[in-house]
């Protein structure tokens, strides 16, 4: 690192460092140790985790916890599902090639056995705190299920914190500045306005905590999935043509060690080890498996399984990344924009000159309604993240609405300033939180496969 740097070049250095080799090594090598350990349970559960998923089950409150299976489930995908499935999939597929979108999917594939880890292990060690409602997630986990405790303490401080910065960051600043830039572009609406708006909406959803936000998220998130969905499936469709040679685009570039061709920019080059980098920590960016935030949300669903849970909670990477993300790549792909866009033409401006091919200038309007309401629904999600992570810091709920109040404003500070360098401030607290995260998740793996493995002995009662 050289002396002469300014404060905001740091940060970039600190954050390519962060979500590095080693991060994504990290990330893709729990996923495929939890998976072999486990015997696949998790891909083998996945039809029955997708069944229960959307039975009548899921939406009842069965044994202790605030709401039911399936909204913490939709909590859980508010708070994942938003600019990473537009902008993170069009930005993978630039810089990286066609092929990345392959590798989002291979990490969202072993991503699923560490999020049905990290979040069976925060059902499992949650507690109630003193207002009644349920408190949990990977610090919890870390203070009462490492054996080393002075350890576990530290571990589950230092998720907190990190915790904390990745909400008002990532969780909430950049979204209400995506939400913003969207409207201003399409409707002319100023982003002081919007900034307002969200505020106030944010702040009269957030303050009835967990069960508010999940009523709106239950809500929301099916219906803004299947517009979206929607929408990109007509893309699709309407380029029908294109999508055999554009799958063979994807496959080539993402396994070929030679330099391919592809990306926006025309020239540049892509081999299988640059897809494989940008698919992967775009798919963590998108799904957040091995973040540890999805399991705070897990820890408020209502069960008498903790298992159980965590094969409905893991079900979040398949909706995310191998879903959602799979039909905005391939819309991208069939529409033939990677190779024809300019190199002005990045993120959101992709992924719009895509749906333009068949949609025409309603695409446009499209996609900036989805990055509104994607964006809208993440800032829902990881208020509670942030809340929950913040209550265990103070040691107290008394403070919670403090942090909802601040929450909320700084949404407004989000939706009127530049933000490049939260951006990157923001990117390092996600990144940071991956590490005691899957340090835990790592020390108790013996625990996740014997309780899996009981589960499957008693499965008569389950399945």
């Amino acid at each position: 690192m050289q002396s002469n740097m300014t404060f905001e070049e740091i940060i970039y250095y600190i954050d390519d460092i962060v979500w590095g080799p080693f991060t994504l090594v990290m990330l893709m090598g729990t996923g495929i140790y939890l998976s072999i350990r486990t015997g696949f349970l998790p891909w083998k559960r996945l039809p029955y985790a997708l069944q229960i998923t959307l039975s009548k089950e899921a939406r009842t409150t069965k044994g202790e916890g605030d709401v039911s299976s399936f909204s913490a489930l939709t909590t859980t995908l508010a708070a994942t599902i938003g600019t990473g499935n537009i902008v993170g999939v069009a930005t993978a597929m630039v810089a990286g090639g066609p092929g990345a979108l392959i590798w989002m999917i291979i990490s969202a594939c072993f991503g699923m056995s560490t999020m049905f880890a990290e979040c069976m292990l925060s059902v499992k060690y949650r507690e109630i705190n003193e207002s009644g409602e349920m408190s949990g997630g990977p610090m919890y986990t870390m203070r009462k299920g490492l054996k080393n405790k002075k350890l576990g303490k530290v571990l589950g401080w230092c998720f907190s914190l990190f915790a904390v910065f990745a909400s008002f960051g990532i969780g909430n600043m950049t979204q209400a500045n995506s939400i913003a830039l969207a409207l201003q572009e399409t409707f002319q609406i100023p982003v002081e306005d919007t900034g307002l708006f969200v505020t106030i909406a944010a702040l009269l959803i957030i303050v009835g905590g967990i069960k508010s936000i999940s009523k709106v998220s239950s809500v929301v998130v099916p219906v803004m999935a299947c517009f979206y969905m929607i929408c990109a499936l007509i893309v699709i469709m309407g380029n029908i043509e294109n999508v055999p040679s554009g799958i063979i685009d994807m496959l080539v570039s993402a396994f070929s060690l030679e330099a391919v061709s592809g990306g926006a920019i025309g020239t540049v080059t892509s081999s299988m080890l640059e897809a494989a980098r940008y698919g992967i920590a775009r798919g963590v960016f998108s799904n957040e498996a091995g973040m540890g935030s999805s399991a705070i949300t897990a820890a408020a669903a209502s069960t008498d399984s903790h298992v159980r849970q965590g094969y409905i909670s893991m079900t979040g990477a398949f909706w995310d990344t191998i879903v959602v993300c799979t039909v905005t790549g391939l819309a991208i792909a069939a529409s033939g924009v990677l190779e024809t866009a300019g190199p002005e033409v990045v993120g959101t401006a992709l992924t719009i000159q895509a749906f333009e091919t068949v949609l025409g200038s309603a695409g446009g309007l499209f996609v900036s309604i989805g990055i509104t309401l994607f964006a809208f629904a993440t800032i829902l999600g990881w208020e509670y993240n942030g809340e929950k992570a913040f209550e265990y810091l103070v040691g107290t709920h008394k403070w919670n609405i403090v942090y909802r109040i601040l929450f909320s404003y700084m949404a407004f500070v989000g939706a009127t300033n530049s933000l490049e360098l939260v951006w990157g401030m923001s990117d390092i607290a996600n990144g940071l939180m991956v590490v005691p995260n899957l340090i835990c998740v790592l020390l108790l793996s013996n625990e996740v496969v014997r309780d899996a493995k009981e589960f499957e002995r008693g499965k008569s009662r389950y399945l």
